[in-house]
């Protein structure tokens, strides 16, 4: 019988990079519970993620109670799921048994406790204080969520469409598509890929370095030592955040720091929304317990909401940059071809 080591769950499952939250305050007691589980039991990924919804369900009866007992057990409820959501794919990553209707079991429940716990702990402390703001929130919540993952998955695919193009302008093909070009909006390349006619993707990937890429592999480098670093390689060296590195010359910094500890960027992205909103939240109520009416619950809302649309901002703004930085490549690209 195979006996996993805590040092075999992190290099085997730890991502590169991965939320603060998550890095801090889930992952150490994870990765334990998921060498025990792994090495003394025959616990599938998927009654992992039925375990986390099981959690959930009562985190949500807990926020529906409102009083602040009721609130704070939700929110360690709350947490307590979200540990187990990690170690689902943990294990599964550990034994190689998870499966592809196990990750859409995964994101389903995801969703689902989180839905159905920010509604309870809004709808229950309404039903409790008679304030219609924790009726207004809801929905605010709900669309800053939606916009998260549109947003997410929008700005994934213009990325990847603009390396395709610029791959083939490097590779001298013509028939690259123009970058405002609507229907190009297909992550390999666009309907010209199934076409022939153009450059091979293996070979055109060959020829070009992306600085981003570069970095995202070497966090130790900063944004000037991955363009010299690829240039003295020999590969053609595209950069795209030209400008975003220039009004921001200290994000480099940071970045570079955060990534050394396993910290993506994105600092208040969808894990610590959740998070503020159905855990920080609600044990704010504990206030209550020593103060009788204080509740910084709202505020502690309100600020998640606001986090998350400037997070989000932040990205398409560098995205717009990005798209401008493109521009005088595909130029220059096109011009030494």
């Amino acid at each position: 019988m195979t006996s996993f080591t805590l040092a075999d769950v992190r290099e085997r499952t730890y991502k590169r990079r991965d939320a603060w939250w998550t890095v801090f305050l889930v992952d150490p007691l994870a990765a334990r519970l998921v060498v025990w589980v792994a090495n003394r039991t025959s616990v599938t990924p998927n009654q992992i993620t039925f375990g986390a919804g099981v959690l959930g369900a009562g985190s949500a009866v807990c926020f529906a109670l409102g009083e602040w007992p009721w609130l704070v057990a939700g929110a360690l409820l709350f947490h307590l799921s979200f540990v187990l959501d990690c170690m689902d794919g943990k294990i599964a990553r550990l034994k190689g048994n998870g499966s592809v209707f196990g990750a859409w079991v995964d994101f389903i429940f995801d969703r689902i406790r989180f839905f159905g716990c920010m509604l309870a702990l809004l709808i229950g402390q309404w039903a409790l204080t008679g304030e219609v703001l924790f009726l207004l929130l809801a929905p605010v919540v709900t669309f800053l969520d939606l916009v998260r993952y549109l947003n997410g998955s929008q700005v994934g695919k213009t990325r990847q469409s603009m390396r395709a193009q610029l791959r083939a302008a490097a590779a001298g093909d013509t028939r690259a598509p123009a970058e405002d070009d609507p229907e190009n909006t297909e992550p390999d390349g666009g309907p010209e890929a199934e076409q022939g006619g153009g450059a091979d993707p293996d070979e055109a990937g060959a020829e070009v370095v992306f600085v981003e890429e570069v970095l995202r592999e070497n966090p130790e480098l900063d944004h000037e030592q991955a363009r010299e670093r690829s240039a003295e390689a020999g590969t053609r060296v595209i950069d795209v955040h030209q400008g975003f590195t220039r009004k921001f010359g200290w994000y480099g910094r940071l970045r570079a720091a955060l990534l050394r500890g396993r910290v993506r960027p994105h600092l208040f992205s969808g894990i610590e929304f959740e998070m503020f909103v159905c855990v920080v939240a609600p044990l704010t109520a504990l206030a209550s317990a020593l103060v009788p009416g204080a509740t910084l619950l709202v505020p502690v809302v309100v600020f998640s909401c606001a986090a998350l649309a400037a997070f989000e901002a932040l990205i398409v703004y560098k995205l717009w940059l990005a798209t401008r930085d493109f521009g005088v490549e595909m130029a220059r690209l096109r011009s030494e071809g």
